[in-house]
Protein backbone atom coordinates (compact mmCIF):
# COMPACT_ATOMS: atom_id res chain seq x y z
CA UNK A 1 0.00 0.00 0.00
CA UNK A 2 1.38 3.43 -0.77
CA UNK A 3 0.69 6.56 1.60
CA UNK A 4 2.61 9.82 0.96
CA UNK A 5 3.28 12.46 4.26
CA UNK A 6 4.59 15.66 4.36
CA UNK A 7 7.55 14.42 6.47
CA UNK A 8 8.04 12.11 3.44
CA UNK A 9 7.21 13.94 0.30
CA UNK A 10 8.69 17.65 -0.65
CA UNK A 11 6.28 20.48 -1.13
CA UNK A 12 9.01 22.18 -2.55
CA UNK A 13 8.46 25.45 -0.43
CA UNK A 14 10.37 27.88 1.73
CA UNK A 15 10.51 26.34 5.40
CA UNK A 16 8.56 27.59 7.84
CA UNK A 17 10.64 27.48 10.68
CA UNK A 18 14.23 27.81 11.00
CA UNK A 19 16.60 26.03 8.54
CA UNK A 20 18.24 23.20 9.30
CA UNK A 21 21.41 21.75 9.04
CA UNK A 22 21.50 19.43 5.40
CA UNK A 23 20.62 16.06 6.59
CA UNK A 24 22.79 13.60 7.95
CA UNK A 25 23.26 10.65 5.34
CA UNK A 26 24.47 8.13 8.34
CA UNK A 27 22.45 7.33 11.86
CA UNK A 28 22.52 9.50 14.69
CA UNK A 29 25.68 9.27 16.70
CA UNK A 30 24.56 9.22 19.75
CA UNK A 31 24.98 5.76 20.92
CA UNK A 32 28.56 6.02 19.48
CA UNK A 33 29.93 6.89 22.28
CA UNK A 34 28.92 3.30 23.59
CA UNK A 35 31.67 1.06 24.00
CA UNK A 36 29.43 -2.40 23.36
CA UNK A 37 26.57 -2.87 21.10
CA UNK A 38 24.36 -3.96 23.96
CA UNK A 39 23.90 -2.97 27.68
CA UNK A 40 21.98 -3.60 30.48
CA UNK A 41 20.82 -0.79 33.08
CA UNK A 42 17.93 0.02 35.35
CA UNK A 43 14.25 -0.44 34.71
CA UNK A 44 13.57 3.13 36.16
CA UNK A 45 14.97 4.56 32.86
CA UNK A 46 12.81 4.28 30.88
CA UNK A 47 8.90 4.93 31.08
CA UNK A 48 6.27 2.29 29.65
CA UNK A 49 4.96 2.79 26.61
CA UNK A 50 1.41 4.91 26.61
CA UNK A 51 -1.17 2.02 28.58
CA UNK A 52 1.18 -0.73 28.67
CA UNK A 53 0.63 -3.89 30.91
CA UNK A 54 1.68 -2.85 34.61
CA UNK A 55 4.85 -1.71 34.96
CA UNK A 56 7.66 -4.88 36.35
CA UNK A 57 10.78 -4.40 37.28
CA UNK A 58 13.13 -5.55 35.81
CA UNK A 59 16.04 -4.34 33.80
CA UNK A 60 16.70 -2.82 30.43
CA UNK A 61 18.34 -4.23 27.36
CA UNK A 62 20.06 -1.88 24.67
CA UNK A 63 21.10 -2.39 21.73
CA UNK A 64 23.10 0.15 19.86
CA UNK A 65 22.29 1.03 16.20
CA UNK A 66 26.32 3.16 16.01
CA UNK A 67 28.87 2.30 14.72
CA UNK A 68 26.79 1.17 11.73
CA UNK A 69 30.14 -0.11 10.29
CA UNK A 70 30.12 -3.42 12.35
CA UNK A 71 27.15 -4.72 10.24
CA UNK A 72 29.38 -4.00 6.38
CA UNK A 73 30.26 -6.49 4.26
CA UNK A 74 28.78 -9.16 2.64
CA UNK A 75 25.01 -9.87 3.89
CA UNK A 76 23.44 -12.39 6.12
CA UNK A 77 22.08 -15.41 4.49
CA UNK A 78 18.39 -15.01 3.28
CA UNK A 79 16.18 -17.54 2.43
CA UNK A 80 13.69 -15.89 -0.36
CA UNK A 81 10.68 -15.18 0.55
CA UNK A 82 7.97 -18.18 0.06
CA UNK A 83 3.98 -17.82 0.72
CA UNK A 84 2.37 -20.52 3.24
CA UNK A 85 -0.81 -18.40 3.76
CA UNK A 86 -2.88 -15.46 2.68
CA UNK A 87 -6.27 -13.82 3.49
CA UNK A 88 -8.19 -10.65 2.78
CA UNK A 89 -10.09 -8.12 4.00
CA UNK A 90 -13.27 -6.71 2.72
CA UNK A 91 -15.02 -3.81 1.81
CA UNK A 92 -15.88 -3.36 5.37
CA UNK A 93 -12.09 -4.15 6.11
CA UNK A 94 -13.84 -7.73 7.55
CA UNK A 95 -11.53 -10.90 7.46
CA UNK A 96 -12.05 -13.37 4.63
CA UNK A 97 -10.05 -16.25 4.52
CA UNK A 98 -10.03 -16.49 0.26
CA UNK A 99 -8.21 -14.18 -2.53
CA UNK A 100 -11.20 -11.71 -2.65
CA UNK A 101 -8.76 -8.58 -1.82
CA UNK A 102 -6.67 -9.66 -5.04
CA UNK A 103 -6.01 -6.70 -7.30
CA UNK A 104 -4.42 -6.42 -10.78
CA UNK A 105 -2.21 -3.15 -12.21
CA UNK A 106 -3.21 -1.33 -15.28
CA UNK A 107 -1.56 1.24 -16.31
CA UNK A 108 -2.85 4.54 -15.06
CA UNK A 109 -3.61 7.46 -16.81
CA UNK A 110 -1.45 10.33 -16.76
CA UNK A 111 -2.53 13.79 -16.14
CA UNK A 112 -5.02 13.24 -13.41
CA UNK A 113 -5.11 15.41 -10.27
CA UNK A 114 -4.69 12.57 -7.44
CA UNK A 115 -6.98 15.36 -5.26
CA UNK A 116 -9.98 14.12 -6.91
CA UNK A 117 -12.72 12.15 -4.41
CA UNK A 118 -10.88 13.56 -1.48
CA UNK A 119 -14.27 14.73 -0.26
CA UNK A 120 -16.05 10.97 -0.56
CA UNK A 121 -13.02 9.23 0.51
CA UNK A 122 -13.34 6.44 2.82
CA UNK A 123 -10.49 6.13 5.31
CA UNK A 124 -10.39 3.24 7.57
CA UNK A 125 -8.40 3.33 10.77
CA UNK A 126 -8.27 0.21 13.17
CA UNK A 127 -10.26 1.75 16.39
CA UNK A 128 -9.16 -1.67 18.23
CA UNK A 129 -5.89 -3.13 18.80
CA UNK A 130 -5.84 -5.69 15.99
CA UNK A 131 -2.62 -7.31 17.36
CA UNK A 132 -1.91 -9.99 15.30
CA UNK A 133 -5.29 -11.61 14.84
CA UNK A 134 -5.90 -12.13 11.54
CA UNK A 135 -2.05 -13.31 10.55
CA UNK A 136 -2.56 -16.01 13.20
CA UNK A 137 -6.22 -16.93 12.28
CA UNK A 138 -4.75 -17.31 8.75
CA UNK A 139 -1.95 -19.47 9.98
CA UNK A 140 -4.63 -21.57 11.65
CA UNK A 141 -6.69 -22.31 8.67
CA UNK A 142 -3.76 -22.95 5.96
CA UNK A 143 -1.83 -24.95 8.29
CA UNK A 144 -4.92 -27.28 9.56
CA UNK A 145 -4.31 -29.46 6.92
CA UNK A 146 -0.64 -29.71 6.75
CA UNK A 147 2.64 -29.85 8.83
CA UNK A 148 2.67 -26.67 10.91
CA UNK A 149 5.75 -23.82 9.77
CA UNK A 150 7.81 -23.04 12.83
CA UNK A 151 9.85 -19.75 12.90
CA UNK A 152 11.34 -18.30 15.27
CA UNK A 153 9.88 -14.82 14.70
CA UNK A 154 6.27 -13.76 13.27
CA UNK A 155 5.10 -10.56 13.43
CA UNK A 156 3.77 -8.07 10.42
CA UNK A 157 5.86 -7.10 7.31
CA UNK A 158 5.59 -3.62 8.82
CA UNK A 159 7.52 -4.30 12.36
CA UNK A 160 10.66 -5.97 10.45
CA UNK A 161 10.58 -2.67 7.85
CA UNK A 162 11.02 -0.53 11.10
CA UNK A 163 13.88 -2.52 11.99
CA UNK A 164 15.40 -3.10 8.70
CA UNK A 165 15.50 1.02 7.99
CA UNK A 166 16.93 2.06 11.20
CA UNK A 167 20.24 2.33 10.64
CA UNK A 168 19.60 5.15 8.09
CA UNK A 169 16.65 6.39 8.81
CA UNK A 170 17.69 9.49 10.78
CA UNK A 171 14.32 10.18 12.00
CA UNK A 172 13.54 5.81 13.27
CA UNK A 173 11.21 5.17 15.99
CA UNK A 174 9.14 2.74 16.57
CA UNK A 175 7.26 0.96 19.56
CA UNK A 176 6.50 -2.59 19.92
CA UNK A 177 5.52 -5.22 21.95
CA UNK A 178 7.10 -8.91 21.70
CA UNK A 179 5.97 -12.11 23.51
CA UNK A 180 7.89 -15.74 23.90
CA UNK A 181 5.41 -18.43 23.60
CA UNK A 182 6.48 -21.83 22.78
CA UNK A 183 9.61 -21.23 21.54
CA UNK A 184 8.67 -18.16 18.53
CA UNK A 185 8.75 -14.78 19.99
CA UNK A 186 6.00 -12.90 18.09
CA UNK A 187 6.25 -9.24 17.46
CA UNK A 188 3.74 -6.37 17.22
CA UNK A 189 3.14 -2.68 17.11
CA UNK A 190 2.07 -0.62 20.59
CA UNK A 191 -1.58 0.35 19.54
CA UNK A 192 -2.05 2.31 22.45
CA UNK A 193 1.15 4.96 22.00
CA UNK A 194 0.20 4.82 18.14
CA UNK A 195 -3.65 5.52 18.80
CA UNK A 196 -2.12 8.19 21.63
CA UNK A 197 -0.42 10.01 18.94
CA UNK A 198 -2.82 10.10 15.72
CA UNK A 199 -5.12 11.84 18.99
CA UNK A 200 -2.61 14.06 19.95
CA UNK A 201 -2.55 15.10 16.19
CA UNK A 202 -5.87 15.36 15.33
CA UNK A 203 -5.83 17.73 18.34
CA UNK A 204 -3.03 20.36 17.31
CA UNK A 205 -4.36 24.07 17.09
CA UNK A 206 -3.51 24.80 13.89
CA UNK A 207 -0.70 26.53 12.48
CA UNK A 208 -0.35 30.28 13.52
CA UNK A 209 1.15 31.39 10.29
CA UNK A 210 -0.89 31.16 7.00
CA UNK A 211 -0.28 28.26 4.63
CA UNK A 212 1.02 28.78 1.29
CA UNK A 213 -1.42 28.20 -1.69
CA UNK A 214 0.53 24.76 -3.19
CA UNK A 215 1.34 23.74 0.26
CA UNK A 216 -0.86 20.51 1.00
CA UNK A 217 -2.36 18.93 4.10
CA UNK A 218 -1.46 15.59 5.95
CA UNK A 219 -4.40 14.17 5.05
CA UNK A 220 -4.38 14.96 1.63
CA UNK A 221 -0.95 13.43 1.01
CA UNK A 222 -2.46 10.73 2.25
CA UNK A 223 -5.21 10.34 0.14
CA UNK A 224 -2.94 10.70 -2.64
CA UNK A 225 -1.54 7.64 -2.52
CA UNK A 226 -4.57 6.02 -2.31
CA UNK A 227 -5.99 7.29 -5.38
CA UNK A 228 -3.10 6.33 -7.56
CA UNK A 229 -3.77 2.36 -6.04
CA UNK A 230 -7.70 3.38 -7.42
CA UNK A 231 -6.33 4.58 -10.56
CA UNK A 232 -3.53 1.41 -11.23
CA UNK A 233 -5.21 -1.38 -9.37
CA UNK A 234 -8.71 -3.05 -10.32
CA UNK A 235 -10.19 -6.40 -8.76
CA UNK A 236 -10.21 -8.59 -12.19
CA UNK A 237 -7.93 -9.95 -14.73
CA UNK A 238 -7.42 -6.78 -16.87
CA UNK A 239 -7.71 -9.31 -20.23
CA UNK A 240 -11.04 -10.28 -19.25
CA UNK A 241 -11.98 -6.90 -17.90
CA UNK A 242 -13.32 -4.37 -20.78
CA UNK A 243 -11.75 -0.38 -21.28
CA UNK A 244 -15.16 1.20 -20.20
CA UNK A 245 -15.82 -0.83 -16.67
CA UNK A 246 -11.62 0.01 -16.23
CA UNK A 247 -12.17 3.64 -16.28
CA UNK A 248 -15.73 2.98 -14.23
CA UNK A 249 -13.46 1.59 -11.55
CA UNK A 250 -11.11 4.33 -12.01
CA UNK A 251 -13.66 6.99 -11.23
CA UNK A 252 -14.97 4.83 -8.15
CA UNK A 253 -15.36 6.07 -4.90
CA UNK A 254 -11.57 5.61 -3.06
CA UNK A 255 -11.29 3.38 0.10
CA UNK A 256 -8.65 1.37 1.88
CA UNK A 257 -10.64 -1.02 3.06
CA UNK A 258 -10.27 -3.79 1.15
CA UNK A 259 -7.15 -5.20 1.23
CA UNK A 260 -4.94 -8.77 0.66
CA UNK A 261 -2.31 -9.68 2.43
CA UNK A 262 0.24 -12.66 1.55
CA UNK A 263 2.02 -14.40 4.62
CA UNK A 264 5.51 -15.60 4.06
CA UNK A 265 8.29 -17.57 5.63
CA UNK A 266 11.16 -16.64 5.18
CA UNK A 267 15.00 -16.39 6.97
CA UNK A 268 17.51 -13.79 8.04
CA UNK A 269 21.22 -15.60 8.55
CA UNK A 270 20.05 -18.65 11.48
CA UNK A 271 17.04 -16.62 12.44
CA UNK A 272 13.72 -17.94 10.86
CA UNK A 273 10.46 -15.54 10.02
CA UNK A 274 6.47 -15.70 9.60
CA UNK A 275 5.73 -12.15 7.68
CA UNK A 276 2.78 -11.16 6.80
CA UNK A 277 1.56 -7.70 5.16
CA UNK A 278 -0.40 -6.43 2.16
CA UNK A 279 -0.10 -6.97 -0.92
CA UNK A 280 -1.19 -3.91 -3.74
CA UNK A 281 -1.60 -5.94 -6.57
CA UNK A 282 -0.20 -8.60 -9.64
CA UNK A 283 1.13 -8.07 -12.30
CA UNK A 284 0.17 -11.32 -14.24
CA UNK A 285 -1.73 -14.09 -12.86
CA UNK A 286 -0.25 -16.20 -9.68
CA UNK A 287 1.68 -19.43 -11.06
CA UNK A 288 -0.02 -22.70 -10.15
CA UNK A 289 3.41 -24.01 -8.74
CA UNK A 290 3.46 -22.53 -4.78
CA UNK A 291 7.52 -22.71 -5.50
CA UNK A 292 7.85 -20.05 -8.01
CA UNK A 293 7.95 -16.53 -7.17
CA UNK A 294 4.43 -14.46 -7.48
CA UNK A 295 4.46 -11.40 -9.88
CA UNK A 296 3.13 -8.92 -7.14
CA UNK A 297 3.75 -5.16 -7.67
CA UNK A 298 3.93 -2.11 -4.80
CA UNK A 299 2.86 1.13 -5.47
CA UNK A 300 4.39 4.21 -4.33
CA UNK A 301 4.33 7.84 -5.07
CA UNK A 302 6.85 10.67 -5.15
CA UNK A 303 7.12 13.89 -6.12
CA UNK A 304 8.74 14.18 -9.68
CA UNK A 305 12.55 15.16 -10.22
CA UNK A 306 13.80 18.05 -12.14
CA UNK A 307 14.60 17.16 -15.49
CA UNK A 308 18.20 15.58 -15.16
CA UNK A 309 19.62 18.83 -16.64
CA UNK A 310 18.29 20.90 -13.86
CA UNK A 311 18.72 18.11 -11.08
CA UNK A 312 20.75 18.93 -7.86
CA UNK A 313 22.27 16.08 -5.60
CA UNK A 314 19.98 16.84 -2.92
CA UNK A 315 16.88 16.07 -5.25
CA UNK A 316 18.34 12.53 -6.05
CA UNK A 317 19.46 12.08 -2.17
CA UNK A 318 15.82 12.77 -1.00
CA UNK A 319 14.28 10.16 -3.52
CA UNK A 320 16.83 7.80 -2.64
CA UNK A 321 16.16 8.14 0.80
CA UNK A 322 12.57 6.98 -0.04
CA UNK A 323 13.93 4.22 -2.35
CA UNK A 324 15.37 2.62 1.03
CA UNK A 325 11.28 2.13 2.23
CA UNK A 326 10.65 1.14 -0.81
CA UNK A 327 12.81 -1.55 -0.95
CA UNK A 328 12.68 -2.85 2.20
CA UNK A 329 8.82 -3.53 2.35
CA UNK A 330 8.81 -4.88 -0.57
CA UNK A 331 12.29 -6.94 -0.16
CA UNK A 332 10.72 -8.70 3.01
CA UNK A 333 7.68 -10.20 1.39
CA UNK A 334 9.57 -11.00 -2.18
CA UNK A 335 7.43 -8.33 -4.43
CA UNK A 336 9.86 -8.15 -7.05
CA UNK A 337 8.34 -5.24 -8.80
CA UNK A 338 7.53 -1.43 -7.45
CA UNK A 339 6.01 1.27 -9.59
CA UNK A 340 6.39 4.46 -8.53
CA UNK A 341 3.81 7.49 -10.01
CA UNK A 342 5.74 11.00 -9.97
CA UNK A 343 3.67 14.01 -9.17
CA UNK A 344 3.93 17.49 -8.98
CA UNK A 345 3.67 19.41 -6.16
CA UNK A 346 0.41 19.88 -6.63
CA UNK A 347 -0.83 16.34 -6.91
CA UNK A 348 -1.15 16.17 -10.79
CA UNK A 349 -0.06 12.72 -11.61
CA UNK A 350 2.99 13.35 -14.40
CA UNK A 351 5.04 9.75 -15.02
CA UNK A 352 5.95 6.17 -14.20
CA UNK A 353 8.98 4.43 -13.57
CA UNK A 354 9.25 0.50 -12.38
CA UNK A 355 11.90 -0.54 -10.82
CA UNK A 356 13.12 -4.18 -9.95
CA UNK A 357 13.16 -4.55 -5.98
CA UNK A 358 16.84 -6.29 -6.31
CA UNK A 359 17.99 -3.64 -7.79
CA UNK A 360 17.52 -1.02 -6.24
CA UNK A 361 20.77 -1.44 -3.39
CA UNK A 362 22.91 -1.08 -6.38
CA UNK A 363 21.42 1.49 -7.86
CA UNK A 364 21.74 3.77 -4.62
CA UNK A 365 25.22 2.45 -4.03
CA UNK A 366 26.30 4.02 -7.42
CA UNK A 367 24.16 6.96 -6.55
CA UNK A 368 24.11 9.09 -3.47
CA UNK A 369 25.40 5.95 -1.49
CA UNK A 370 22.71 7.10 1.28
CA UNK A 371 22.30 4.03 2.39
CA UNK A 372 23.43 0.23 2.32
CA UNK A 373 20.83 -2.85 1.92
CA UNK A 374 23.90 -5.34 3.09
CA UNK A 375 24.35 -3.23 6.26
CA UNK A 376 20.19 -3.22 6.99
CA UNK A 377 20.06 -6.94 6.49
CA UNK A 378 23.21 -7.62 8.42
CA UNK A 379 21.93 -5.20 11.41
CA UNK A 380 18.28 -6.79 11.44
CA UNK A 381 19.81 -10.56 11.79
CA UNK A 382 22.10 -9.29 14.09
CA UNK A 383 19.39 -7.55 16.10
CA UNK A 384 17.33 -10.59 16.17
CA UNK A 385 19.77 -12.59 17.28
CA UNK A 386 20.23 -10.71 20.31
CA UNK A 387 17.11 -10.38 21.32
CA UNK A 388 16.16 -13.94 21.10
CA UNK A 389 19.01 -14.06 24.13
CA UNK A 390 16.74 -10.90 25.71
CA UNK A 391 13.33 -12.33 25.22
CA UNK A 392 14.27 -16.10 26.88
CA UNK A 393 11.15 -15.53 29.68
CA UNK A 394 7.13 -15.21 29.59
CA UNK A 395 5.99 -12.37 29.59
CA UNK A 396 5.09 -8.61 27.78
CA UNK A 397 8.46 -6.68 26.15
CA UNK A 398 8.46 -3.66 25.25
CA UNK A 399 10.68 -2.90 22.05
CA UNK A 400 10.89 1.00 22.10
CA UNK A 401 13.38 3.16 19.69
CA UNK A 402 12.88 7.04 20.35
CA UNK A 403 13.80 9.27 17.77
CA UNK A 404 17.37 10.18 17.57
CA UNK A 405 18.46 8.30 20.56
CA UNK A 406 20.38 5.45 18.55
CA UNK A 407 19.22 2.68 20.76
CA UNK A 408 16.41 0.21 20.89
CA UNK A 409 15.47 -1.19 24.50
CA UNK A 410 14.42 -3.38 25.61
CA UNK A 411 12.28 -4.05 28.59
CA UNK A 412 9.78 -6.94 30.34
CA UNK A 413 6.44 -4.76 31.46
CA UNK A 414 3.85 -7.34 32.08
CA UNK A 415 2.67 -10.98 32.77
CA UNK A 416 1.39 -13.50 30.41
CA UNK A 417 0.98 -12.57 26.05
CA UNK A 418 -0.95 -9.07 26.41
CA UNK A 419 -3.22 -10.26 23.61
CA UNK A 420 0.23 -10.46 21.05
CA UNK A 421 -1.02 -14.53 21.09
CA UNK A 422 -4.47 -14.99 20.46
CA UNK A 423 -6.61 -17.25 23.03
CA UNK A 424 -8.05 -18.97 19.87
CA UNK A 425 -4.40 -19.66 18.65
CA UNK A 426 -3.26 -21.34 21.53
CA UNK A 427 -5.99 -23.50 21.77
CA UNK A 428 -5.09 -24.15 18.53
CA UNK A 429 -1.37 -25.25 19.28
CA UNK A 430 -2.33 -27.01 22.33
CA UNK A 431 -4.27 -29.45 19.77
CA UNK A 432 -0.77 -29.70 17.75
CA UNK A 433 1.15 -30.36 20.94
CA UNK A 434 -1.57 -33.20 21.86
CA UNK A 435 -1.38 -34.49 18.18
CA UNK A 436 2.22 -34.49 18.08
CA UNK A 437 2.55 -36.64 20.95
Amino acid sequence: MTQEAPGTASTGLPPRSPPRKRPRTRAPPQAAASASASTTMTGSEVPPPHNAPPNVNSEVHRFSIQPVNRFRGASATIKRPRQVAHFSYDDNHEYRADESGISYYVPPPMGVDLKEGFETFKHHQDKEDPHLDSLLRALMEEQAAESEIKADFITWRGMMTKIMIAPFDNFAEFGMFATLYNGTIYIEEDFPSRAADIAAEANRPPPRYQPHPDQQSHEMMTYWGYKFEQLALIPTRPDRTSPQEIEKHQRGIVSNAAQHCSIVHTSFGPHSLILGGEVDGLLAPKPTNPDEPIPWVELKTSEELPPPSHQQHRDVLKFERKLLKFWAQSFLLGVPKITVGFRSKAGILRGLQTFNTHEIPGMVRRGTNCWDGNVCINFAAEFLGWLKGVVVDEGVWSVVLRKKSGVVEVKRIGDGTGGVVSEEFKVWKGRGEGKDK
